[in-house]
């Protein structure tokens, strides 16, 4: 009798490894921890550095890589836009990767502007996007869609608010701001490489 009751247990054993094992296998990402995203990308249309306007449509189904830069900029900007190189050429080939960098100092920052730093950096318009436009929109997208900054920052003045952030915001397939990362930090620049990839798998 108990080598029956050892057996059925051992039988039963077998049989829930084989089920969560087939759940694992044939429903990715099931057993990993979901949390809520911190943010969700709102409509936007922004010349990019082609001329083109690009708007929210065209970053959906695709996984995103944004942070807010200007050309002028000394300090942080060229750090982290030298890091986010190094991801653009780990993805540039994966049909679903996008990046979009967004000026926050668009008086300068032109379509021209922006054409002139992308070439100086030998990147594809297609998957590395520059975009500039109005200030106010463009300092909204920041703070309440990709959360990059805090809306208490700005400024009651339009004209003396300025953005200057190092942190890039990670936007999955539906448009959803799922993390942020800080740029000029490899460590923080790695785990979201990580992340990158899991996205892209699902």
């Amino acid at each position: 009798m108990a080598k029956k009751n050892v057996f059925y247990l051992v039988f039963f054993l077998l049989l829930i490894v084989v089920f969560y094992g087939a759940i694992k296998l044939f429903v990715p990402g099931f057993f990993t921890q979901k949390f809520p995203p911190i943010g969700i990308v709102q409509p936007f249309a922004f010349k990019n550095q082609e001329g083109k306007t690009i708007t929210e449509k065209d970053a959906l189904g695709k996984v995103n890589v944004v942070n807010f830069f200007f050309t002028t900029c000394t300090s942080v900007c060229p750090r982290m836009n030298n890091n986010l190189k190094s991801v653009y050429e780990k993805f540039k080939n994966e049909p679903d990767f996008l990046m979009l960098s967004y000026t926050c100092d668009p008086s300068r920052d032109s379509v021209p502007v922006l054409k002139r730093y992308a070439d100086s950096i030998a990147v594809n318009p297609f998957k590395w996007v520059f975009l500039t436009g109005d200030k106010d929109s463009l300092y909204a997208m920041a703070r309440h869609s990709y959360m990059v900054d805090d809306p208490k920052t700005s400024a009651a003045n339009l004209e003396t608010d300025f953005l200057h952030t190092q942190f890039i915001a990670l936007v999955n397939r539906r448009g959803e701001v799922l993390k942020i990362y800080d740029g000029i930090k490899p460590t923080e620049m790695n785990e979201m490489e990580i992340e990158i990839k899991k996205l892209l798998k699902n």
